[in-house]
């Protein structure tokens, strides 16, 4: 057994997600990787637990991935969009707060901004973490 605190995991600014071969800009937002991925001398996990945090404003922008995702919202609004996967438009918008959760299935195109007035903070579950980055 292992413990270990949020904040002793590095937390890293993320300046692009890819989208249709593009690479999109992120605005304010940081991610800590709480367990590990990849081959971490006892195998291939199955899952990823990040923690993510985006400031006031702070938006990540279209993106899709192969593995399916689970949000928990800890603290702060978002506002989670669902879009056309052709004409990259706004299809769904919703409003998050502490305690929602939000299931991403599998190459869904999703984003999401900070419309609060203080930090964003949510846990972020991943399945199926794919290393070959043609395929995220």
């Amino acid at each position: 057994m292992e413990i270990y605190n949020f904040k002793d995991c590095e937390d890293v600014k993320i300046d692009k997600f890819p989208f249709k071969g593009e690479k999109r800009d992120v605005i304010g937002t940081s991610v800590r990787w709480l367990s590990r991925s990849g081959d971490d001398g006892s195998g291939y996990p199955e899952y990823g637990l990040r923690f993510f945090t985006i400031q006031p404003g702070g938006e990540i922008p279209v993106h899709n991935h192969f593995y399916h995702q689970t949000m928990y919202i800890l603290s702060g609004k978002a506002e989670c969009w669902l879009f056309d996967m052709d004409t990259e438009e706004i299809v769904e918008k919703k409003v998050t707060a502490p305690g929602d959760f939000i299931y991403i299935p599998s190459l869904e195109p999703h984003g999401m901004k900070n419309i609060g007035d203080g930090q964003l903070t949510f846990l972020c579950c991943i399945a199926n973490i794919y290393e070959n980055e043609s395929q995220s």
